[in-house]
């Protein structure tokens, strides 16, 4: 199955070729939406130059030279030389069709590739915060794409779980007792735990005389020398605090719906034993060179104020290791043992330089060969009313789960108020369905390397480019289907293009494998949001001036069926893709 574009492309460049020579069978036709037609190929006036004609000329050469019978109805030149096609009622029909047999809906099946996705990346003890969200949203939708387009995706949730806040943590799990209703705060509130033994390791640092065994500081500091010995006392309950860390994020991402798992944890610490031969690698390549203590690598072309160079330390004058070490570890572990083609990082747009210097050194190294490409996929900002980083009014990070649960209680107001027929546990799923996807698809709608204002009372409206709009003209489509008394997964009549809005309809219809595609090659799922916001709306115009069960006659009504099905099954293949539910009542 292909798209009209992917179709009518070797079309126009055999009659490109066949009007100026073989010379120019490749040439691109520059396809693009036209006001006045279904597409205009623009091909003419860059190839006029080339071969000195008007392009006009050059225009009417090509159209004499294509052979699209029962392809387009009308092929006109207009302006300086476009070519105006507007394709026959029969051919699309006959495309939506093929559309409608394949049970992939016309989205292609690429070669599968190895694709790490590093996503999420929250740490241990401590709270998701809104700065969370959309690392985890965007990477999940990125997932959830690539995996449906053939690939092999290997989900990396690179925890922090490892490092010097964990001799302080483990000595407050101690001092607080384990199965306490303290030690339970790392389910409930992890951020109330770390903060208690932040105050603790504060305290004890003031206290005088300090430096004694007992202080809380010394015991936490000679904690950590116990973790990285590999103290099977100390990995014990270490690996508690992660535990209990495990089943928070696993109840943030049910409540989020997203498909991360326990089995998708890849954190700091399964690299620590790595770190050592990281930095006698580099050091032994000559990559990386001892500098004021501390082992640093230099690389051409990052320099900082005054043209000074700017280091990647791999290890620090004290002997420990920093973010560097492990994301060398990480990228070197990625493309030999997972076999990657690409790996993506979906984390903050200020760790370009550090992730840039990484990838130049695992080069440099041998470790990231030039056949495999990494690529950071820059998040931006959520921001509040003010403009500012989205923070609670005492001005701390947003907890995600309170954010969450908020836009869930918005969303119950607004089913209590329409749907007061449906019953108690009906309304609560709805709710739940409608809050999740308000502020999922807010966040995927736009570019996620820019930064947009939170706004709940927008995102839950059932109108304009929002979730719940899209959720409601599902649930639109099912109940024409409920009146019938029909599957829609089995309406497969033949389909009939006579109205305006039918014909605009199916040629939304027929672009959705092209979108899939392209979120797969450009990583910008707002690409695929924003379809699904154009379909919705063609839909509701159809909707509104083609009567479906009051159709003219019997073959109409069939057709018209077959167009609504046809529209469910992309708007939920698309949604899911997005990672929103499609509620069955709204």
């Amino acid at each position: 199955m292909v798209s009209p574009l992917v179709a009518l492309t070797p079309k126009v460049q055999s009659a490109i070729a066949a009007a100026l020579g073989d010379d120019f069978c490749e040439a691109d036709p520059v396809l693009r939406p036209s006001q006045f037609a279904d597409v205009q190929v623009n091909a003419a006036l860059a190839l006029a130059k080339k071969v000195g004609m008007p392009p006009r000329d050059v225009a009417a050469k090509v159209v004499d030279a294509l052979d699209l019978d029962g392809v387009c109805s009308k092929v006109e030149v207009s302006g300086p030389g476009f070519i105006n096609l507007t394709f026959s009622d029969a051919w699309l029909a006959s495309l939506l069709q093929d559309v409608a047999a394949d049970e992939r809906v016309g989205v292609p099946a690429q070669a599968p590739e190895n694709i790490p996705i590093d996503y999420s990346a929250p740490n241990v003890a401590k709270e998701m915060h809104v700065g969370h969200l959309r690392t985890t949203v965007v990477g999940d939708a990125l997932a959830r794409t690539l995996e449906h387009l053939g690939h092999h995706v290997i989900r990396q949730n690179h925890i922090g779980d490892w490092g010097t806040p964990f001799g302080m943590l483990i000595e407050h799990l101690l001092e607080v007792g384990e199965g306490s209703d303290e030690a339970q705060l790392l389910v409930t509130d992890p951020n109330a735990f770390y903060q208690a033994a932040r105050v603790k390791f504060e305290t004890a640092e003031k206290a005088e005389p300090a430096g004694s065994a007992g202080d809380f500081n010394t015991r936490a500091r000679t904690r950590v020398v116990s973790l990285q010995a590999g103290d099977p006392e100390t990995l014990r309950l270490w690996n508690e605090l992660v535990d209990l860390s495990k089943v928070y994020f696993n109840k943030l991402y049910t409540t989020l719906g997203v498909t991360l798992t326990d089995l998708h944890l890849a954190g700091e610490s399964i690299y620590n034993a790595a770190l050592p031969g990281i930095c006698d690698e580099l050091e032994g390549k000559g990559i990386a060179q001892v500098s004021d203590g501390a082992l640093c690598v230099f690389l051409d072309g990052y320099t900082g104020r005054e043209g000074k160079p700017v280091p990647l330390i791999v290890r620090k004058s004290d002997g420990g290791y920093g973010y560097a070490t492990t994301d060398l570890a990480t990228i070197k572990y990625r493309v030999h043992d997972l076999g990657a083609h690409r790996v993506l990082y979906v984390i903050g747009a200020p760790q370009a330089l550090h992730l840039n210097m990484v990838w130049d050194t695992a080069r440099k190294a041998g470790w990231l060969p030039d056949d495999v490409v990494p690529v950071h996929v820059q998040i931006g900002n959520v921001l509040g009313d003010d403009r500012k980083i989205l923070r609670t009014r005492s001005g701390k990070p947003l907890r995600l789960m309170a954010l969450l649960e908020e836009a869930i209680d918005k969303a119950r107001s607004v089913i209590d108020e329409t749907r007061p027929d449906l019953d108690e546990e009906t309304r609560a799923t709805i709710a739940r369905q409608i809050g999740i996807g308000a502020v999922k698809y807010a966040d995927l709608s736009v570019a996620h390397d820019s930064e947009y204002v939170f706004d709940l009372d927008r995102m839950v409206s059932l109108t304009g480019n929002t979730g719940p709009y899209l959720q409601y003209v599902v649930a639109r489509v099912r109940s024409i289907f409920r009146q019938v008394g029909l599957d829609p997964l089995a309406q497969h009549a033949p389909i009939v293009l006579g109205q305006a809005h039918e014909r605009d309809l199916a040629k939304h219809l027929l672009g959705f494998g092209d979108v899939v595609a392209e979120v797969g090659a450009t990583y910008e799922p707002h690409r695929l949001a924003g379809y699904l916001f154009e379909l919705a709306q063609a839909f509701s115009a159809f909707y509104e001036n083609c009567p479906v069960l009051k159709a003219e006659s019997d073959e109409v009504k069939q057709s018209r069926l077959t167009l609504c099905a046809l529209v469910l099954r992309v708007m939920t293949t698309g949604l899911d893709l997005l990672g929103l539910e499609a509620p069955e009542r709204m």
